[in-house]
């Protein structure tokens, strides 16, 4: 029942005795105050509905700094709802605060909470802690009310095997979940109905999982429904050619769907978002995120890695693949792509980064702003150079003659990986890179590119004219630090430069693959 719509909380508790009387004790009752009273508005309610035997009060002050006290001071219980709504980022540590017995059930919508992956969390965090996990609906189609059905159905059988494995009696009954929003459309989508019923064996409304999975099998669209139809390329794959003063290469680029404002030519060709790939990545990690932008956007493979291919491969050694050979490459690849005078913004990964921070600092004209995602600006040591630039060559050589596969996993097992190799999608991602066929280019980079060898950038930091983003995972300390020491030199020498610090949560150093919703967020806001 929902309360706090009128002017005086007495209202609603005369009508809340009201509903009891006349339902009897059988019926669980829930109120929901959306966070429209102040304190003391919400005392009063809870004080005389105190013989109502209401289930719980879902969020009911408007400051949730007030919301265990009302625990404390009325003995109701609560549950949270616009409260975990808000959590944009890491919501177990939030979530932290409100293990008090109090809080009884937390609300989760999906849809809200950013898709099952984000709701299954909390909900895990809520059996943990004793409390319950109510799936509830927002304006859903019975496409995806179907879906939650199954959903809550896991998360009842979890909750149980939670139980279970705490030594816990078994719940004794399934949750209610709150499904009800499907009478409130006129029509659905689909030309046959999602049938939600009364079994008197409950003694309540029942969605059976079984049978919405038949459902969503079985679908057929309403064609009322639709207003209009179109297929079209998520992704578009093709190769730009480029010549250097030491090769000719043929360069792939990913490019992200155009919208229908894209007709505009200038739209087409400028305004871009480039994404540079890390040392054995390739372009197609970035389309998660590329998909995710509402702009323009391409990623390129890098030379030895994915489809770019040097049409002569037997000039591979001659052929200069360092860090300003690479800025080089994008160049050409961006005149081809954008019009004159366009510029773009940058996002680099790891040695895609040094690429974007070296363009950011070198060609000033054609970068707008750029995203450093653990990058580096280089070593200032000389010794500290010569012993990386060894290091890099002697694993250069180590490619070749031992194959993507022993060399893969050896690059993967330090220390540096340690966050990744706990990533779910590891083993595919480590199977898949160690795939790599040019391995000759690829070797050539990993030297020619190495940071022992690149010119260091620090200096060069204190002139940076473009904004930029460092971003870094929380846990990857090494990377951390050059991140705030790089933040610190932009504004030492350049205060007219903005350069801020984005720490991703729960990522380490390939916080692209590991956290790329907080990714995503980050370069959203930024650009």
């Amino acid at each position: 029942l929902q309360v706090a719509r009128g002017m005086d909380p007495d209202e609603d508790i005369a009508v809340i005795q009201e509903v009891r009387k006349e339902v009897g004790e059988r019926i669980v009752l829930r109120v929901d105050a959306n966070r429209k009273w102040r304190y003391s508005e919400a005392v009063k309610f809870a004080c005389g509905v105190q013989d109502c035997n209401l289930q719980y009060i879902e969020e009911p002050v408007d400051n949730e700094d007030d919301i265990l006290k009302f625990c404390e001071e009325t003995g109701l219980s609560v549950a949270l709802d616009e409260t975990i709504n808000q959590i944009m980022e890491n919501p177990l540590q939030l979530l932290e605060k409100f293990t008090h017995s109090g809080v009884t059930a937390l609300v989760l919508k999906p849809s809200v909470l950013g898709g099952f992956e984000n709701a299954a969390l909390i909900a895990r965090w809520a059996h943990l802690q004793g409390k319950s996990a109510i799936v509830s609906a927002a304006f859903e189609s019975a496409v995806s009310l179907s879906a939650y059905v199954q959903f809550a159905c896991f998360l009842d059988l979890q909750r149980a095997e939670t139980r279970k494995l705490m030594n816990e009696e078994p719940p004794v009954s399934t949750a209610a979940h709150g499904f009800g929003t499907y009478k409130w459309f006129d029509e659905e989508v689909t030309t046959e109905p999602l049938s939600f019923r009364y079994n008197p064996k409950y003694n309540s409304v029942v969605a059976d999982a079984a049978e919405t999975g038949e459902f969503l099998r079985q679908l057929r669209i309403n064609p009322r429904m639709i207003s209009r139809t179109f297929i079209r390329e998520q992704v578009k794959d093709y190769s730009i050619p480029v010549i250097t003063d030491t090769a000719s290469l043929s360069i792939r680029v990913l490019e992200s769907a155009k919208t229908d404002d894209d007709d505009d030519d200038d739209n087409v060709r400028g305004n871009l978002v480039v994404f540079l790939h890390g040392f054995l990545g390739g372009s197609e990690d970035w389309i998660p995120i590329m998909k995710a932008m509402s702009t323009k956007c391409i990623a390129i493979d890098l030379p030895g890695h994915g489809g770019t291919k040097l049409e002569h491969p037997g000039d591979v050694l001659s052929t200069d693949l360092s860090i300003p050979a690479l800025v080089d490459i994008l160049c050409k690849v961006l005149t081809e792509l954008t019009l004159p005078g366009k510029k773009v913004t940058l996002v680099g990964y790891s040695m895609g980064a040094r690429i974007a921070l070296y363009m950011a600092l070198k060609h000033t004209s054609k970068v707008e702003r750029a995203v450093i995602i653990s990058g580096s600006p280089g070593l200032i040591d000389v010794r500290e150079r010569a012993l990386r630039l060894a290091k890099d060559e002697f694993r250069a050589r180590a490619l070749v003659s031992n194959g993507s596969q022993f060399f893969t996993d050896t690059w993967y097992s330090e220390h540096l990986w340690t966050s990744l190799r706990n990533h779910p999608h590891f083993k595919q991602l480590l199977e898949k890179r160690s795939h790599q066929t040019d391995l000759n280019t690829l070797a050539k980079v990993l030297s020619d590119s190495s940071i022992g060898k690149q010119q260091s950038l620090w200096e060069d930091l204190k002139h940076l004219k473009a904004p930029l983003q460092i971003m870094v995972g929380e846990k990857d300390p090494k990377f951390r630090k050059i991140a705030h020491d790089m933040q610190k030199q932009i504004h030492q020498g350049n205060d007219s430069s903005s350069a801020a610090v984005v720490e991703i949560p729960s990522a380490g150093h390939a916080v692209h693959l590991e956290n790329p919703l907080a990714v995503i967020t980050a370069i959203r806001h930024f650009i």
